[in-house]
Order: structure tokens, then sequence, then C-alpha cells
């Protein structure tokens, strides 16, 4: 198996994302903040489209944790993977902040895509 780490900010706002090749899948694990943990997981596949079956379509598959609210970056995270490796690709994603504010959030959320867009490019090699 092989591992790739990144991270990009620093504390509280340091996020950081390990990435574990599973035969030709992946499964990645991106936490930060004050305080890592699992608040939800998604995973992204490509398949043919039903439109057009000679093209290829990503899907994606959500849990969150009650009271959590990492969905929306699970699911950006594990589509926006699938499709730049064209494979399965699992994440897990944990941030907290404690008394976030919105200005807190919209960094950790910049933050996060710029860390996934650096992943992208780093598994692709």
């Amino acid at each position: 198996m092989s591992e790739v780490h990144l991270s990009i900010g620093t504390l509280p706002f340091l996020i950081e994302a390990v990435a574990v090749r599973c035969g030709t899948d992946w499964s990645v694990t991106i936490g930060g903040g004050e305080r890592f943990h699992i608040g939800a997981c998604a995973v992204g596949y490509m398949h043919p489209s039903l439109k057009n079956p000679e093209k290829s379509t990503g899907t994606v598959s959500v849990m969150t944790l009650p009271g959590h609210k990492e969905d929306e970056l699970a699911r950006s995270a594990a589509l926006t993977l699938a499709k730049a490796l064209q494979t399965t690709v699992i994440v897990t994603v944990g941030i907290h902040i404690e008394q976030a504010t919105g200005e807190d959030i919209q960094k950790i959320v910049t933050l996060f895509k710029e860390l996934v867009a650096k992943l992208a490019k780093a598994l692709e090699d």
C-alpha cells in the first residue's frame, strides 16, 4: 500500500489529509482544527452515464454522524477525487473548531478545497 500525506494552514486552521491506496482505489482521511474526529464519510465512484453510456459520471453516497456538519465537505471531496482519479474514493472528514464563527467556517472551507485540489494532483502522479 502506498500513502500520501498533505497538510495546509496553521493551528487552529490546520487541515491534514492521509490517502492510502487500496488496489486501484483510494481511502482518504481529512481532519483538522482543534480536534480530529469522524464527522462524515462519503464514497464517490465513476460509472457510465445513463444518458450517454460512452461518458462517465460520478455518484456519491454520504453518511453523517448526528450533530456533525462535514457532510458537504466529504461529498465534494469524494466527487472531486473520484472524477480526477477515475476510480472509487472514500473520504472521511472531521474538522472541529470550538465556537467557530462564520468567518472561521469560511476559512476552513477555503483551505479544505485547496487541500483537496492539491491531493488530487498528488494522487494523479
